[in-house]
């Protein structure tokens, strides 16, 4: 009598794309018989984000010492030579290869394929022109549902290196995402949240180059059921008519949109090639606040950026009240190999540190501020846990007694402990 194959062990680090992604690996494993095996989902964002997936791989060979150990994601896409380099590394596989069927069929049974000998299947992610289709239905809590609609980027911004972990733009047609949301929503999924690497970007390789806030309408109107629709992070230099619409008109279209600001500096926006200046954060704010007088906004905000003074980082800080953010991402500066930021004046290691540590004292101080405002109010509280919910803004809610996980329930707000909300 044989024994059951017992599926790969799967660590993901970095975002929500990757965790999205970890998801469909492990259906595309389980298709291939795959066992006996760690999979690493690394991220590339940081040299700090790199120096962690090391330190995983080598945690996870020691507690699995005789696994097949295979390291995946955007790290191993750029940087394939690091990972094949150690010793506890079996397998280092592309960001487009580890969403192929093959892949795992190869690795699972490679006594089936004469020759295959290669440990690392990394090609160049630039020339990968097919949809970002990999479908999860399901893919979250037992409230909110994940649906990647685009993936890769076009543009160069000088500090980042997920372009050459991602590649190019590529966007889910527009029907593909309509029928998996129609699938989730016929799950018991109140909420959808539609992703990607530049979300803004969808629709420019498709036909007729549809804008998203073209999708956000189409979605809210051929799913009339769909309670909740939710946009990740989005850069708002290229928000569309059609999304500034959606904001004033579809209740249905949740009041929390996370910006891809970066700095509050022209000058520094300029040298990380970013598409926007202060003033256009600015009244991008003010309008979207306008049509939608409870728009909560988070933010991305590097800290000590190359060339970066003392006056270009008050300029950041000022932003964060001037366009009145509230959740903030704060990274402090990482110089990644091979981008044109990494070879600029830097700044020194004690002052990015500070730097990032004021702008987090004064996120907290923007969360406070949003939360104190919302005592004696009534939200609708979509439930993810018994006793833990969200308001439309995200904002985190505590309850003293079980609610039903699921659904969306109405309650007064009674106070706040630190970034929570009672009610």
């Amino acid at each position: 009598m044989t024994r059951p194959v017992a599926p790969p062990l799967f660590a993901t680090l970095g975002c929500r794309l990757n965790a999205y992604e970890t998801e469909a690996m492990k259906e595309l494993a389980a298709g291939a018989g795959m066992g006996n095996a760690v999979v690493v989902n690394t991220c590339a964002v940081t040299a700090e984000a790199v120096r962690k997936a090391r330190q995983e791989i080598r945690r996870l060979r020691r507690e699995n010492p005789d696994a097949t150990l295979i390291v995946t994601g955007c790290a191993a896409q750029t940087e394939p030579e690091t990972f094949a380099a150690m010793p506890e590394v079996d397998r280092v596989i592309g960001n487009h290869e580890k969403m192929q069927p093959d892949t795992w069929s190869r690795m699972a049974r490679p006594a089936d394929f004469i020759g295959e000998t290669e440990r690392v299947q990394v090609d160049d992610i630039m020339s990968v022109r097919e949809t970002a289709g990999h479908l999860i239905d399901g893919f979250g809590t037992r409230s909110r549902a994940y649906v990647q609609v685009q993936n890769g980027c076009d543009h160069r911004c000088t500090f980042c290196i997920i372009p050459y972990g991602r590649g190019n733009s590529r966007s889910v047609p527009a029907g593909v995402v309509v029928e998996q949301i129609k699938r989730l929503v016929g799950s018991g999924y109140r909420e959808v949240v539609l992703t990607g690497v530049d979300l803004t970007s969808w629709g420019a390789d498709l036909p007729m180059a549809p804008k998203l806030g073209d999708l956000v309408m189409r979605i809210l109107k051929l799913v009339p059921d769909l309670e909740r629709l939710r946009i990740s992070s989005i850069d708002s230099i290229e928000v569309d008519p059609a999304l500034m619409e959606a904001i004033a008109t579809e209740s249905r279209l949740m009041p929390h949109l996370h910006l891809s600001l970066q700095a509050g500096d022209d000058m520094i926006l300029k040298r990380m090639k970013r598409r926007h200046l202060r003033d256009d954060a600015i009244r991008f704010c003010q309008e979207a606040r306008r049509l939608r007088p409870d728009m909560v906004f988070g933010a991305d905000i590097i800290a000590g950026f190359p060339t970066e003074t003392e006056a270009m980082f008050e300029n950041s800080l000022r932003l964060v009240e001037e366009c009145g953010l509230t959740w903030l991402h704060v990274f402090p500066y990482s110089p990644r190999k091979g981008t044109p930021a990494a070879r600029m004046p830097a700044v020194p290691g004690p002052a990015i540190r500070d730097r990032a540590a004021r702008l987090r004292a004064l996120g907290d101080v923007q969360v406070a501020r949003h939360l104190a405002a919302q005592q004696g109010a009534d939200h609708h509280i979509l439930m993810e846990a018994p006793r833990m919910g969200r308001t439309a803004q995200f904002a985190e809610v505590s309850f003293d007694r079980d609610q039903p996980v699921g659904q969306i329930v109405r309650a007064r707000i009674t106070g706040m402990a630190g970034h929570q909300l009672l009610a």
